[in-house]
């Protein structure tokens, strides 16, 4: 496996010095022309997913420069555009394959390319998604420049997920990114992706303002943030052993759901169900820490024990066993989330990550924050699970900083800290 990540490196690498050697006039039309499958008029379905176009966004509803600090002075000029600080954002460190722009924190477009083929395995298998991120990962540049009408000389930076993530997926980007760089002599920026969840928050209005406690929840991160700015986030408390997501997961194959992901099935199913009907007992762990690792266990002990007096149990009572444990799951978040709020003393309450999509959680944070008087914000659905506009804002964020200097070699930090 090491061999072909290595071959990979290598091949994005070696196809960025032909461009930077021969420098095609049109560089957006060569990179469509290496999977013209992937970029005709309308979006078909991938041999691993399906292209999202993204829906496009009105510029009314973005900020132009969401409480950052100004741009600098002698940025390209595209169109005739002065100083408009353009960033690309890649996004490849899970399952999902994205890429957007943004031009002053204004999203100009996005395209997701979603990966179908781990659906029969219940749950992402690493080896194919960084196979399916390197054969689609050009075609999704591309249509991404072609959806803002731009060439990829119009841009100033490119923003790429540096991690953490699944070392495959974060290879490719990597790699990719480095190639660009190199061809177009543009700066690559690492982003950090559970920062770049928290600042999906400013790609529409309203949006937060600094500082905020923000909750991550995704199949791989459960956290609480206090975040001070763009580029000062303190992680207070994470779980300790499952991610709420991975929580989800895992207990929908254990009622027999095979879909992926299965938290989105038990949502759905929860929605015809009573969440009082059975009782789950709810870890209880100091500080701002989590664990969902001992309710997933009782979970699976009391489904066993009740098929074995009656065999459909999973299936004849799926409607209420749903909604209960997701009662029981939410309210494990929002207790911390009270009490981390409490203890900071913070006013606003930012949502992020795959999760954040759960109906019942952001009903009960957001009665949460009524009651309490304090402000709360999640993003549009779209910009909950991965995409590259949340990358593409954390690079406008990062690019913004005054004196800020472009590292020289980005390399992936599957394990990369907040």
């Amino acid at each position: 496996m090491c061999t072909r990540y290595i071959k990979i490196l290598a091949n994005y690498l070696y196809w960025g010095l032909v461009i930077h050697v021969f420098k095609p006039k049109n560089l957006p039309a060569t990179l469509c022309q290496q999977d013209t499958t992937a970029c005709p008029a309308a979006a078909p379905p991938f041999a691993h997913g399906h292209l999202s176009q993204g829906r496009k966004i009105p510029h009314s509803r973005v900020p132009s420069n969401p409480d950052g600090p100004p741009r600098k002075a002698g940025m390209r000029a595209a169109h005739g555009e002065l100083c408009k600080l353009k960033i690309l954002g890649i996004e490849s460190s899970c399952d999902e394959t994205a890429a957007a722009i943004m031009t002053d924190g204004s999203l100009r477009s996005h395209v997701i390319a979603t990966q179908e083929v781990h659906a029969q395995y219940a749950g992402v298998v690493p080896e194919l998604a960084a196979r399916a991120h390197e054969q689609t990962i050009v075609s999704v540049v591309a249509r991404t420049l072609q959806q803002a009408n731009m060439e990829l000389k119009d841009l100033d930076a490119i923003a790429v997920t540096q991690g953490p993530g699944l070392l495959g997926g974060l290879l490719v980007g990597i790699a990719y990114a480095n190639g660009l760089g190199m061809a177009c002599q543009l700066p690559v920026l690492g982003i950090h992706h559970t920062r770049a969840h928290l600042l999906a928050n400013f790609i529409e209005h309203p949006h937060p303002s600094f500082p905020f406690l923000g909750l991550i929840v995704s199949g791989g991160h459960t956290q609480l943030v206090l975040c001070r700015s763009p580029y000062d986030m303190v992680l207070l408390g994470s779980t300790l052993d499952d991610a709420v997501g991975e929580a989800f997961d895992k207990i929908a194959r254990m009622m027999g759901i095979k879909a992926y992901p299965g938290g989105i099935y038990i949502d759905h199913y929860a929605a015809g169900g009573n969440p009082r009907r059975f009782s789950f007992p709810k870890t209880k762990v100091g500080g701002y820490d989590f664990s969902f690792s001992g309710i997933k266990t009782a979970f699976l002990y009391f489904l066993a024990k009740a098929q074995q007096q009656d065999p459909d149990f999973g299936t004849t009572h799926r409607a209420d066993l749903c909604a209960s444990i997701q009662w029981a799951l939410v309210d494990m978040l929002v207790t911390k989330v009270t009490f981390a709020m409490e203890k900071t003393g913070l006013n606003q309450l930012v949502l992020g990550g795959g999760v954040a999509n759960n109906s019942l959680l952001r009903e009960r944070l957001n009665t949460l924050a009524a009651t309490h008087g304090w402000e709360f914000f999640v993003p549009d659905k779209p910009f909950c699970t991965d995409n590259g506009a949340m990358i593409a804002m954390a690079g406008h964020y990062l690019f913004s900083q005054k004196n800020y200097k472009p590292p020289t070699n980005i390399i992936p930090l599957p394990r990369m800290a907040l």
